[in-house]
């Protein structure tokens, strides 16, 4: 994993800038899907898709690519977003969000866009699909292939069982190339993960399962960076990273409050998220001029 340096750092804040304001542009269009999640992760995708992941938008299917999993399907959003910038397909397509016959769907779906590794919608089948893809992998490869598989996780869908399952597998079977990124944003439809189902102590738990376990600022791109190389060195063990976040991240008013979990901005809202995220994107410049 390289070095971050300051201009690299720069251009990775403004790009996670410019996601976050086709996010709003996207969920207002459509008048539907998930805002709180998807802003809230935009750093560490940003920083995956520019920065961290073997693959290639002009061949989506090249087979020695990294996978990334999104288990946490509803934050799908973003995920378009990531890849529209990153050259998989046109931006334009983007306000096509959860449209009839849209490609777009409101969960991805593998069978229509290319770069899209698996569908998801249930939540907490996301780690048992990327433990079963590094499983088939080990059986084509043996120990010589160089592919990561990244999951994206929710920290609400912890509270589903089969994800335990799926921990339980990968740290009996050392899967070393599995690297699992759990948004904790502390949130969930409902409303606070720790009133719903309480997760703590959640890294003790991964590390009893034999997980490598790594805490992180979800906004700090060198950290994420640093914790991502820390996970690609380790040979006997999965890896996690809990990446601490703030739902809603870019618009005060969208920020911590869990209503946001799956509510859209209206027109208003979004047109005042958008000042906000301009205004941002300034800030960004200048303080790395």
């Amino acid at each position: 994993m390289s070095h971050l340096h300051d201009d690299k750092i720069k251009e990775l804040e403004i790009k996670a800038n410019e996601i976050r304001k086709s996010i709003i542009e996207m969920l207002v269009e459509a008048g539907s899907g998930h805002t709180a999640g998807p802003l809230g992760m935009a750093d560490v995708f940003t920083l995956l898709y520019f920065h961290t992941l073997k693959h290639d938008p002009k061949n989506p299917d090249w087979e020695d690519r990294d996978r990334l999993i999104l288990s946490n399907g509803h934050i799908c959003p973003l995920l378009y977003a990531v890849m529209a910038h990153s050259g998989y397909f046109p931006i334009e397509e983007l306000k096509t969000l959860r449209k009839l016959g849209s490609r777009l769907q409101g969960h991805p779906h593998r069978e229509y866009l290319p770069g899209i590794e698996t569908s998801s919608g249930p939540l907490g089948s996301g780690l048992s699909q990327a433990v079963g893809m590094a499983l088939a992998d080990r059986m084509d490869s043996g120990q010589k292939s160089n592919k990561f598989f990244y999951c994206s996780l929710g920290d609400g869908e912890l509270d589903c069982g089969q994800g335990w399952e799926a921990i339980m597998l990968a740290g009996k079977e050392k899967l070393h190339n599995i690297i699992g990124i759990i948004d904790r944003n502390n949130i969930q439809i409902d409303g606070y993960t720790s009133d719903v189902m309480p997760l703590e102590p959640l890294k003790e738990k991964f590390e009893f399962f034999g997980w490598h376990v790594q805490e992180v600022d979800g906004h700090n791109m060198e950290s994420v960076n640093e914790a991502i190389g820390q996970a690609q060195a380790v040979f006997a063990q999965p890896s996690i990273i809990i990446a601490n976040t703030i739902p809603g991240k870019g618009v005060e008013n969208f920020e911590r409050d869990f209503k946001w979990h799956g509510m859209p901005p209206n027109k208003e809202q979004g047109a005042e998220a958008l000042n906000e995220l301009r205004t941002l994107g300034g800030k960004i410049k200048s303080e790395h001029e």
